[in-house]
């Protein structure tokens, strides 16, 4: 058994050094090669070419996607930032508003103080109030259902 295991350590051995050889011949052929003028010259050429045909195919995509009618990512994205933008402006307004509610409730105070700092005292310390709730269109059919069979009968 221990001649398996040494005949297994030399094959490693010498496979990792014909590895190490190989890495040391392709460096050297890389090397060669990009010290050759025209391989550069070929090379530029081929990277412009690729990026030329990437400009065509996203041109092509983007015609295809708007004749189909479907929105690009560009597209997407535009709408993303407006959404955010009035995201903000909601957030803007609900604040102003809860504010406006704090001040239209807010009790006089008669220790002289000003109607402005108890407003501002009385909006940091109210509650949130709860959004309406929605009736949904399945609820209003439903309780339409009856009150037309009502009238039937």
């Amino acid at each position: 058994m221990p001649a398996k295991s040494s005949m297994r350590g030399d094959a490693r051995s010498m496979l990792s050094g014909l590895v190490e050889r190989g890495e040391e011949v392709v460096s050297v052929f890389l090397e060669e090669l990009g010290r050759n003028p025209r391989v550069r010259e070929q090379l530029g050429k081929t990277v412009e070419r690729a990026v030329d045909a990437k400009r065509r195919v996203d041109r092509t995509t983007q015609s295809v996607l708007s004749a189909l009618n479907v929105p690009s990512r560009a597209d997407y994205n535009r709408l993303l930032a407006k959404i955010e933008g009035l995201q903000g402006t909601l957030v803007n307004v609900s604040m102003k508003l809860d504010r406006a509610l704090a001040q239209q409730h807010a009790p006089a105070h008669p220790h002289g103080e000003t109607h402005h700092a108890a407003a501002t005292q009385t909006a940091h310390a109210a509650p949130r109030r709860a959004a309406p709730r929605r009736t949904t269109a399945r609820r209003r059919r439903a309780n339409a259902k009856p009150k037309a069979r009502r009238a039937e009968a």
